[in-house]
């Protein structure tokens, strides 16, 4: 059961609460009341409970401090508060205290077992995680003897080993093999960690694999031999099993390599295999399972052009259109990836490609971007990299995007004025006001012009034409049909100017001059 402290400063309805409430049908006990901040924390500082439930006006403290207080030195306990309507925004600003659960009063029975078993779920959810990661620990104490370790690091890497070693030592530590063939599983941990994360991956893994013959840590990675399966799909899926637990309890994701099955005896030729499966991980990403057959025709014997022109991206970036900046980056890198030339090639296309649009920054930044490119060459996956370089392209994009947006608002202002001008001209078009009166592209004067008004332009030139032709037909209700479709642009087609007028007024002219 877990322990409830109810505070209230009304003893109406510490008393009411605390009757009405089935304590023990949600799993927790009532273990003591308080009348305001200062008696709750004494009271929690004696007999520490599980949830708090308070009101939010007390004296003394309320329930905001309380919250705050309790937030700063016992972050485990769970809080919940108690609030009228007028303050239930003033309560939310709790959430900084790690509080997530409001009450509205007045609240009945069934609310607060409501969020008293939300509670208990998460404290059960969270006492699990703890025993989890607790008899990972404690795993630590009962791994397999150092020699197990150390003969498995030194049969995939010592060429004097051989058959007769593995007949002795298969004796000493007592391996029954039902079939002589293995394989091999080298995980990477993508990402920062500590030493006892690789003995925490090899007993996830040994927990989750059937038929584990040996384990060790080699280097920054897991090792691990098994029997070679009677279903690989299977042995696959126990895989990600173990990728999945391990990123859940430890948020840090495995990239796994898994060699051919042969004989033990050849045990560093798949280990070879795996190592070499594990240098596409620069391709195929952080988190995925590397086999043989993933990797075969990647390599490339001659160095192959990546035939990226940088021009159109270096153009996106300086008019600060990020939406196809990004389009061209992620181009870029498909290519790269394409490409499958060797790593150190990879990353000088990037770097490059990175140089010449550092130089589009702002020039007293120059210093923090060549520390980005430093980093930036220090991520081990292409797809890292490719996030971390759209990182850099949108701070710049954004730069240059602030500086024009003054310059852009100035032309889009000067094409609604034009077609204000030129509402009767039947050559009316985007690509008749770029190039005979701005002397721009048409396709960048289309997107700037939706960019700022979110409309496409002939929409917005239909419905400036249809609004001038309610406000004709309002000022002269005899005006003909033909004269509007003349004056408005529509020249002599006076029935296309009726189907458009209908589709954005919902009705035809003259239907609409019968009711002027």
């Amino acid at each position: 059961m877990y322990k409830v402290l109810l505070v209230d400063d009304e003893r109406i309805i510490l008393d009411g609460i605390s009757r009405i409430v089935d304590w023990a049908g949600t799993g927790t006990v009532l273990a003591d009341t308080a009348r305001n901040g200062i008696e709750a924390f004494e009271k929690v500082k004696e007999n520490r409970p599980d949830i708090i439930i308070s009101d939010i006006k007390m004296p003394g403290m309320d329930g905001l401090q309380l919250a705050a207080k309790i937030g700063r030195e016992y972050p485990e306990i769970k809080f919940v508060l108690l609030s009228g309507f007028g303050e239930f925004e003033y309560a939310r600003s709790a959430i900084e205290y790690g509080v997530k659960h409001y009450l509205l009063k007045p609240c009945n029975e069934n609310k607060i077992m409501e969020v008293l078993h939300e509670l208990v779920e998460e404290l059960n959810r969270e006492r699990d995680s703890e025993q989890f990661v607790r008899s990972m620990r404690e795993g630590l104490e009962k791994v397999l003897p150092h020699v197990k370790e150390q003969f498995l690091k030194e049969f995939v890497t010592n060429k004097t080993y051989g058959n007769r070693d593995w007949e002795y030592y298969s004796q000493l530590f007592r391996l029954e093999l039902g079939r002589r063939e293995v394989r091999l599983l080298l995980c990477h941990l993508d990402g920062p960690f500590e030493f006892e994360h690789l003995f925490a991956v090899k007993n996830i893994a040994e927990e989750l694999l059937e038929k584990t013959v040996l384990s060790s840590t080699v280097g920054d990675h897991v090792l691990i031999m098994v029997e070679d399966p009677e279903s690989v799909g299977e042995l696959h899926e126990r895989i990600e099993r173990i990728r999945e637990t391990f990123l859940k309890y430890y948020r840090i994701d495995l990239t796994v390599a898994l060699s051919e099955a042969d004989d033990i005896t050849r045990a560093r030729t798949l280990y070879k295999q795996t190592l070499e499966c594990l240098n596409y991980r620069f391709y195929l990403g952080e988190g995925s399972l590397i086999t043989e057959r993933d990797i075969e025709g990647m390599s490339r014997a001659e160095p192959v052009e990546l035939g990226f022109n940088e021009d159109n991206l270096m153009l996106q970036i300086k008019t600060g259109n990020w939406e196809e900046a990004a389009h061209e980056i992620d181009l870029f890198f498909q290519k790269v990836g394409e490409l499958r030339a060797d790593i150190s090639t990879s990353k000088s296309y990037v770097i490059q490609l990175f140089m010449a649009m550092i130089r589009l920054g702002d020039a007293e930044d120059m210093h923090g971007y060549m520390d980005k490119m430093v980093k930036l060459m220090q991520l081990e996956t292409l797809q890292a990299i490719q996030l971390f370089f759209k990182e850099t392209g949108h701070q710049i994009a954004s730069l240059h995007y602030e500086q024009n947006k003054h310059k852009h608002s100035a032309i889009v202002s000067k094409v609604v004025e034009i077609i204000s001008e030129h509402l009767g001209n039947p050559e009316l078009s985007l690509n008749w006001v770029a190039r005979q009166m701005l002397y721009m592209n048409s396709d960048y004067l289309g997107k700037l012009f939706k960019k700022e008004t979110g409309e496409k332009f002939s929409n917005y030139v239909m419905k400036t034409r249809i609004s001038k032709a309610i406000e004709l037909i309002t000022q002269k209700s005899d005006i003909k049909i033909f004269e509007l479709a003349e004056q408005l642009g529509f020249g002599d087609n006076p029935q296309y100017f009726s189907q458009v007028f209908k589709k954005y007024a919902g009705c035809s002219p003259s239907e609409y001059m019968k009711t002027t």
